[in-house]
């Protein structure tokens, strides 16, 4: 018998059991139970301890538990359509409403009954209960395997790779397929799952942490799906449609035209949402801006700024933060901090009061919040707007109705910003867009908040959390919505976040999120940022650029 503790309670257990076995000896084991932790690192439920550890489960409703939930429904997902369409290609393609959009490419139009006979399959392979294996291969060996099961884009990806360098690799019944995180042990782990069909495709629904027993219905949102094509063909312009594709570009030295072409595309976009604004200036003279973090947002309002003045127009700014209440009136969260975040946090009656005397020709004194002391100040900073003047602000509650409640409709004008979509590693590995931003984040905190990877790793749930509740809900209030993903930026903030992440040390809390995002990161080759040009989103992270103040 050995001693284990297990969700800070001890056990005595016997010797050789997997952590599946050891959970299924105690009380604590439930059907919601995917992965646990040991030494800050992720193991699957088959893996066996060799000595006495501390041991915590990860569960479905958790960030990382609902992660490898996800990998293991794509892993599923895969198989059924290599068996039922042998010679198509299954694109797992970007997030879409409360899903995941996935395109079949087999020669005729995906239609009603080809998704039930796939959800007839997923369903019979879940009650199998097929053991999910996973394989070290060499490239070598693992070039062989792809080619035998027609995945070329693998094939491409692992060219750029040393030939006996050795890679984690899934089997499912025989079929075998790369997946850069970890998976469930068996497929009957995989029972709650949708398909609801979205022409030309379909979105794959499952659990997500706040339910994690239930699949939520399909919420459709057209604005998004909207942008999500137009950078579907900004791929199919530069001919890159995955990793391997770019990776090509920088090894021949051609990577400079997607950097021409991807911020050519940004400057024609924010040109067209000031043309926009321009033409409903007379009505629509409260421009408000959102987005999460790390979305571009203060890059994005400087360049729209300036395509605005080209228009003729003089935007003034007005910063929703010097709007904080007092410090000790700001409301708590559950744990009892200071929720900053919180609509509740800005003095709103103030807020739309300066807003309503703005527009109606009259001068204000804007406040300035001093954060150091908690509590608002005013220093005589004046302010008065004439009828065409756009004012702009900035705030993640700018598409929520309440924050400018006293402000009629047909005076807003509500901007979305946000790296919605970015280069996929292959065909069924999806980069998704929150961690293009975290990873944004991480290099943008390093260089000018004096915050090391793990601060910003740790604090990145709790930032996440806020967007769930405070901007996605709102994302289709939008009259536009700016897509900041750039197509080879993840290549050229590799340089810049390896070292941060590759420091971070087994014994922190964040280790194995850091080496999630070094493997994702090993896929890319890095490029060089001297073309990229100063006035670029992505210099806002990176440095160097136009916009920030020294």
């Amino acid at each position: 018998m050995q001693k284990f503790k297990i969700n800070g309670e001890l056990f005595k257990l016997p010797k050789g059991l997997t952590l599946k076995e050891m959970i299924e000896k105690t009380e604590i084991a439930n059907g919601r139970i995917v992965a646990a932790l040991i030494n800050n690192q992720v193991h699957r439920l088959n893996f066996k301890p060799s000595e006495t550890c501390e041991i915590t489960t990860v569960n479905r409703g958790d960030e990382l538990g609902n992660r490898i939930y996800r990998r293991s429904l794509f892993l599923l997902l895969a198989k059924a359509v290599y068996e039922l369409y042998p010679q198509a290609d299954l694109k797992i393609e970007h997030s879409l409403s409360n899903g995941i959009y996935c395109e079949i490419i087999k020669g005729t139009a995906l239609n009603q009954h080809d998704l039930k006979k796939i959800k007839i399959k997923l369903t019979n392979l879940v009650k199998d209960n097929f053991p999910i294996k996973r394989h070290v291969f060499t490239t070598e060996k693992l070039i062989e395997i792809y080619q035998e099961q027609g995945f070329d884009d693998k094939v491409r990806l692992l060219q750029y790779q040393e030939a006996d360098k050795e890679h984690p690799v899934y089997e499912l019944d025989g079929y075998y397929d790369y997946f850069y995180y970890h998976m469930v042990p068996s497929t009957g782990y995989l029972d709650k799952f949708d398909l609801h069909y979205c022409m030309p495709g379909f979105v794959l629904l499952f659990p997500h942490k706040e339910n994690s027993d239930k699949v939520p219905e399909f919420i459709d949102q057209p604005k998004l799906a909207n942008v999500f094509l137009d950078y579907e063909r900004l791929g199919e312009i530069l001919n890159v449609g995955h990793v391997s594709d770019l990776n090509a570009a920088i090894e021949n030295g051609k990577y400079q035209e997607f950097i021409r072409i991807a911020e050519s595309l940004h400057e024609r976009n924010i040109a067209k949402i000031a043309d926009r604004i321009y033409d409903e200036i007379e009505t629509r003279r409260v421009i408000l801006i959102a987005g999460p973090s790390s979305s571009g947002k203060t890059t994005f309002a400087h360049r729209l700024s300036t395509h605005l003045r080209i228009n003729g127009l003089e935007p003034v700014a007005i910063s929703v933060d010097d709007y904080f209440v007092n410090r000790e009136d700001t409301p708590l969260d559950e744990e009892g901090n200071y929720d900053f975040e919180a609509l509740e946090a800005i003095d709103l009656e103030l807020f739309n009061n300066d807003l309503l005397q703005l527009l109606q020709g009259e001068k204000i004194e804007l406040p300035k919040f001093n954060f150091e002391k908690g509590v608002r100040e005013y220093k005589g900073d004046f302010l008065q707007v004439q009828d065409d003047q756009p004012i702009l602000i900035e705030g993640i509650h700018g598409l929520n109705d309440r924050l400018t409640e006293m402000i009629p409709q047909n005076h807003k004008f509500k901007l979305y910003v946000s790296a919605l979509t970015q280069l996929n590693i292959d065909q069924h590995n999806r980069i998704p867009t929150s961690d293009t931003r975290l990873m944004r984040r991480i290099v943008r905190d390093h260089k000018y908040r004096g915050h090391d990877a793990p601060t910003t790793i740790e604090w990145w749930p709790r930032v996440r959390k806020g967007e769930e509740k405070n901007i996605f809900p709102f994302q289709e209030n939008a009259d536009l919505i700016f897509n900041s993903a750039l197509i080879y930026e993840l290549a050229v903030l590799k340089k810049y976040l390896t070292p941060l992440l590759t420091r971070i040390e087994k014994s922190n809390p964040v280790y194995f999120e850091a080496t999630r995002l070094l493997e994702m990161l090993d896929t890319f080759l890095p490029m060089p940022d001297l073309s990229v040009p100063k006035t670029s989103i992505l210099r806002e992270f990176i440095g160097d650029s136009v916009f920030r103040e020294s």
